[in-house]
């Protein structure tokens, strides 16, 4: 019996992954600070307030990410299930086409040594 194909993995953090996002904050902070720059604020200003944007931002996305281990809702988690839901609907098809394969006597003695049915036959 072979084990079945496992379900497609989603497309995790790779290490590319990582540094876009790295750089897509840095480029945020910037365009945050040129955009409170033009809203009216002044230098130092802008500033405290562009890190003050990307700050509550990271705290956003952390508390998201804590959210998601607490109630278990995490990528490899999801995989694991979906993989092991899989695998254990291909092996008892498996199994319930073998045990179709046998013989009716043969299922009986099956069924019997696995204590699903019970010896009618009295001694």
């Amino acid at each position: 019996m072979s084990a079945p194909e496992p379900p497609q993995a989603s497309q995790g953090i790779t290490r590319g992954r990582a540094l876009l996002a790295g750089v897509t904050i840095f480029a945020l902070g910037g365009l945050g600070y040129w955009g409170f720059q033009a809203a009216g604020f002044e230098g130092f200003s802008a500033g405290i307030a562009a890190q003050a944007l990307l700050v509550l931002i990271v705290l956003g996305w952390t508390g998201s990410y804590l959210f998601r281990v607490v109630t278990g809702n995490m990528t490899y988690m999801e995989q694991r299930r979906r993989y092991r839901s899989a695998y254990d609907a291909a092996t008892e098809d498996e199994l319930q086409k073998q045990f179709e394969a046998l013989s009716p006597a043969e299922q009986e003695r099956l069924l019997r040594q696995l204590g699903q049915l019970e010896d009618t036959a009295e001694l």
